[in-house]
């Protein structure tokens, strides 16, 4: 058995990948993760947890660890708990037993991970204040870390910083990266309906083409990122479902076309948004039509804290080493409604390395158990550098070493 280094009694490996294997079989959708949050809160009760809640922002699930010393600082460490609407094509002895339903974004492993610092900090307690530690629902689409701050989770448990974690295929496994400022995209779907005149394909003067008109909306959206948008700035402008007609005989009387906007910035954001409204409107007129553009915002730009960011940095370092993390990783499209929480609290999310595996949100992912250590570690020892205990209260068995408090197996 591979246990902690310095509290062997304290948590093991293969317990915490025990639990991931356990949520990687049993996935929920959305906000329907009523047996997660059940587990995760009996879990939580019996490692000890100065305060378990559920339901905060539907399912999420809310804990409070409070060190051997009082003190001013409360840090939030945020996990998210959902699953993807994906089957999964693994045959992982694991393996999800919901048709349709697979962990297929590692959510069960950052859980697991959070879950395995829970226990560390109930054993351990190195630190003065408090550390609340957030299981969230429906990360995927469903908004759920704006539903827990709307439910007043910052206030209520007294968040003063907040932090997250996620996984990253195609860094290796013990490797971490962030940045600060920008480092993922907002998130926005626009849906366009366009309105013609359908008429016998032999004779198209006779109606107004909708197909054509679409068509024309999609090659002009493509012009927005390169006409519209600082060539320094990130956009990307994605029409990625047309849907009409029925019959290959007929020029249909409507269209409806959808996709996704992504930018890294509230000014880009807007200013993509406005030309696309006048893009749809002004190419419809001119071609007799009508059209309407519904465009709904998601996620926002995430944003880490530059200070938050030194300080994961910091902590990251301690564990892995420099050469290990990298400070400077580049910006992603792809949206995270973590996002939500750090519009409303200082913070960061960093990546760590989940080796070489398939992407994310593909129907073969799995999360790897070999990151598991170095996720425990990088929360344990955040808790215990932001908020230290004082010299008179330390001894060398409490003594915070670079190790990681699980050794990976090999």
């Amino acid at each position: 058995m591979t246990t902690l280094s310095a509290e062997p009694s304290i948590l093991a490996l293969e317990e915490v990948a025990s639990w991931r294997h356990d949520l990687h079989a049993n996935p929920e959708l959305l906000y329907d993760c009523h047996r997660t949050s059940g587990k995760v809160m009996d879990l939580l009760r019996g490692f000890g947890c100065d305060e378990v809640v559920g339901g905060i922002g539907g399912t999420g699930v809310v804990a409070v660890v409070r060190g051997q010393e009082d003190g001013p600082t409360t840090i939030g460490l945020r996990a998210d708990m959902d699953a993807l609407p994906i089957e999964e094509t693994g045959r992982l002895p694991y393996r999800s037993v919901c048709a349709g339903r697979m962990h297929a974004c590692g959510h069960d492993g950052h859980t697991s991970m959070l879950l395995g610092a829970a226990k560390a900090l109930c054993a351990t307690r190195r630190f003065a204040g408090s550390a609340v530690l957030i299981f969230q629902p429906a990360e995927e689409g469903g908004a759920g870390a704006q539903a827990m701050v709307d439910d007043g989770l910052m206030e209520r448990f007294g968040i003063q910083q907040v932090y997250a974690m996620h996984n990253c295929p195609g860094m290796p496994v013990g490797h971490f990266g962030l940045r600060a400022g920008p480092m993922m995209g907002a998130v926005d779907y626009p849906t366009i309906d366009i309105e013609g005149a359908g008429v016998h394909a032999a004779s198209p003067h006779l109606g107004v083409d909708p197909v054509l008109i679409g068509a024309h909306i999609i090659t002009a959206a493509q012009g927005i990122v390169a006409r519209n948008v600082d060539p320094l700035a990130c956009a990307a402008v994605s029409i990625t479902t047309f849907e009409t007609g029925t019959a290959r005989s007929v020029i249909p009387a409507k269209v409806r076309l959808s996709g996704t906007v992504r930018t890294l910035s509230e000014q880009v954001r807007t200013r993509v948004e406005q030309r696309l409204r006048e893009l749809v409107a002004g190419i419809a007129q001119a071609h007799g039509g009508k059209a309407t553009l519904s465009y709904q915002r998601s996620q926002p730009v995430l944003v880490n804290d530059r200070l938050a960011s030194a300080v994961a940095a910091a902590v990251a370092k301690r564990i892995v080493g420099d050469a290990c993390v990298d400070t400077e990783f580049t910006p992603v499209l792809a949206g995270e409604d973590f996002a939500f929480m750090l519009n409303v609290r200082p913070g960061a999310l960093i990546w760590i390395g989940n080796g070489d595996s398939a992407p994310l949100h593909h129907p073969a992912y799995d999360f790897n158990d070999r990151a598991l250590s170095y996720g425990v570690s990088f929360w344990t020892r955040l808790v215990e550098t932001q908020m230290p205990i004082t010299a008179s209260t330390s001894d060398s068995s409490a003594t915070v070493t670079s190790r990681p408090l699980l050794q990976p197996t090999s």
